[in-house]
């Protein structure tokens, strides 16, 4: 019987070896997870993977998005979520009927979806960003007017950077957004020596007080790079377990512990093992649908 968290992880790489599989993981996943995959990283980091990686089965352990991507961009293989009700609450914020309508209401702009959104979305929009690549896509349009969404503060992150008209739609990541000043402010006092490095997700006064501002990834590796010593780190907690397996050195503390996403943490080692055992829940997208979303996909993936 399967009952230890030792013998889960036997069983999981067992099962991997004999179905093929990759492990991709989300830097806000929890550690054992994290442990077990064999990506670990951010949406763009992880959209890469997934369109690279060699191998028949992908286990996801993120949020439906996520899965969706993986699945749009392999079709070939199975794709799995093993905690099938991780959702991303940001990525319910805007629907493909609402794109439609704003084509309609702005028809020179182009539009741009954050990862953060359904395939349905996707489908919809001209290009993807993530949160690392956000400004950069939009430099490389031609158009002057963009529609950015569903993430208001990550739009207008990017206005700061662009002289293009950023037409933001006002969804949010509960995680990033309820991080507010007067948290930095506090965290700054609590340590007065360390950086503080925040994701472009958080509120614009947040942004402001921040030594630096990374995606997940551009965190760790700031971290680990840095001559500094110590940081605050303004986004999910989870990401501090790859600081502290890749960068020991250092000191990192959270900007507000309370900056916990449930969804993300969903997924535990036996919903990875009984996903592998059964090859289920699998994710799949509408082959019309697939087919729309991984042209503004891999437009993003060439920028």
């Amino acid at each position: 019987m399967i009952n230890t968290k030792e013998n889960i992880r036997d069983r999981i790489l067992q099962l991997k070896e004999k179905k093929n599989a990759a492990i991709l993981a989300h830097n806000y996943q929890i550690p054992e997870v994290q442990d077990i995959a064999d990506i670990v990283g951010d949406s763009l980091e992880l959209a890469r993977t997934a369109k690279s990686i060699e191998c028949d089965v992908i286990v996801f352990c993120g949020v439906d998005f996520m899965a969706e991507t993986a699945c749009i961009l392999n079709p070939e293989k199975t794709v799995l979520l093993p905690a099938e009700e991780a959702c991303c609450p940001m990525a319910q914020m805007i629907t493909a009927d609402e794109v439609r309508m704003l084509r309609r209401r702005f028809p020179d702009a182009a539009v741009v979806s954050y990862v953060n959104t359904t395939a349905e979305v996707k489908a919809e929009s001209d290009i993807c960003c993530t949160s690392s690549n956000a400004v950069k896509v939009v430099e490389s349009l031609d158009e002057e007017q963009v529609i950015f969404l569903p993430d208001k503060n990550l739009a207008n992150y990017v206005a700061r950077f662009s002289s293009k008209e950023i037409l933001p739609w006002q969804g949010f990541c509960f995680v990033h957004d309820r991080i507010t000043h007067d948290d930095a402010i506090k965290a700054r006092r609590d340590y007065p020596d360390a950086k503080l490095l925040v994701h472009p997700e958080c509120r614009p006064e947040v942004i402001d007080l921040a030594d630096h501002v990374f995606s997940t990834s551009g965190m760790i590796k700031h971290v680990c790079s840095a001559p500094d010593k110590e940081f605050i780190i303004g986004t999910e907690i989870g990401i501090l377990h790859q600081m502290e397996k890749k960068c020991p050195d250092k000191i990192c503390h959270p900007l507000s512990p309370q900056a916990i996403c449930t969804n993300m943490k969903r997924t535990n080692l036996a919903k990875v093992c009984e996903s592998l055992e059964l090859l289920r829940p699998r994710i799949t997208v509408p082959e019309d649908v697939a087919n729309r979303a991984r042209k503004a996909i891999e437009r993003m993936l060439a920028v």
